[in-house]
């Protein structure tokens, strides 16, 4: 699982990212709240832990940000304010939970498979899985099955095959891809899309020749058509 933790205090990011290194877990890091931003468009993480007053832009904007593209991602704020309006303002808009500084290590990791946990039978009960003709795709797991064998999919090739499958029969343009892949806010190079789509059809496409679940229409971007 990778985890974001957006903190401008060094002392503090550098010690929760070894702790949680040591612990297996794949760790970026940004030390302000435009770089976690960036940092969240361009890494696509699986949580994020979210310090509350940092430079440039605070843990509430941020959170905000994050949530106009991601409903979903758990969202852990950080933070040494105690007062309770503070909670409930970081709740409404969409965190996941809230740790008091100063905290115990063993404390945060606690709560992050807490919440993780949430997220998985959450993600597991409402979304279930969907049919893209031959593939069962299921959200929790990250997975693309067909028959007796199954493809990992990444965040971002679970976003577009949602995407795709949520606008199915129709033309969704490039714009709309990157915009669900990577954000509205990032502008990844066009190439990349291609790259990325060329890449995942090899994976899941019967025949990868004469596409069917990510097929292009050329000048127009790119559909999904049930069998």
């Amino acid at each position: 699982m990778k985890i974001l933790i957006a903190e401008d205090d060094l002392n503090i990011r550098t010690g929760i990212k070894a702790f949680l290194e040591d612990e297996s877990y794949d760790v970026v890091e940004a030390a302000n709240g435009v770089e976690a931003v960036e940092q969240f468009n361009n890494s696509v993480p699986d949580m994020v832990l979210l310090d509350i007053m940092m430079p440039l832009k605070n843990g509430y904007d941020v959170c905000k940000e994050i949530r106009e593209n991601d409903k979903i991602v758990p969202i852990i704020f950080l933070s040494a304010k105690s007062e309770e309006i503070d909670k409930v303002l970081g709740l409404e808009l969409g965190a996941d939970d809230y740790v008091m500084k100063p905290f115990g290590i063993q404390e945060l990791l606690a709560r992050i498979r807490a919440v993780y946990r949430r997220f998985e039978k959450s993600s597991s009960d409402d979304v279930g899985f969907f049919m893209m003709n031959h593939l069962k795709i299921i959200p929790s797991e990250y997975k693309a099955y067909f028959g007796d064998t199954f493809s990992e999919l990444s965040k971002r090739e679970l976003l577009l095959l949602q995407k795709l499958f949520g606008e199915a029969g129709k033309v969704v343009s490039r714009n709309e891809m990157m915009n669900a892949g990577w954000g509205v806010n990032h502008f990844p190079n066009s190439r990349t899309l291609d790259q990325l789509i060329s890449q995942l059809r090899k994976r899941i496409e019967i025949d990868n020749t004469s596409p069917k679940i990510i097929q292009t229409v050329h000048g127009r971007g790119f559909r999904f058509s049930k069998d």
